[in-house]
């Protein structure tokens, strides 16, 4: 038995466009890119753009994670009385074998 389906409309001709978050992220990474390459820095390698970026990211991404942990940024009294604070940081260092 064949039925046919007169409820369906098409699709709209010309749909706007959005900017997802990846295609956003992906222009902020060339811009880094470009600006890297204009400054004549390499990519890869020890000491290189992309480690950089990396430990930014890293770095960025932990301090966000602390702060909804804490209920506080940095330099800001605690809002709860829980008596956790953000009193100092020091420097780390993540070991990695390279292949």
């Amino acid at each position: 038995m064949t039925e046919k389906i007169t409820s369906v409309s098409s699709m709209p001709k010309k749909a706007t466009k959005t900017t997802s978050r990846s295609e956003a992220e992906h222009a902020t990474v060339r811009e880094l890119v470009k600006a890297a390459r204009a400054r004549g820095e390499d990519l890869t390698g020890p000491d290189r753009v992309l480690k950089s970026i990396t430990a930014t990211v890293l770095e960025t991404a932990l301090d966000d994670e602390l702060t909804d942990h804490l209920g506080h940024g940095r330099h800001q009294a605690p809002t709860a009385g829980n008596g956790n604070i953000r009193d100092r940081t020091r420097p780390k260092t993540v070991l990695t074998h390279a292949k």
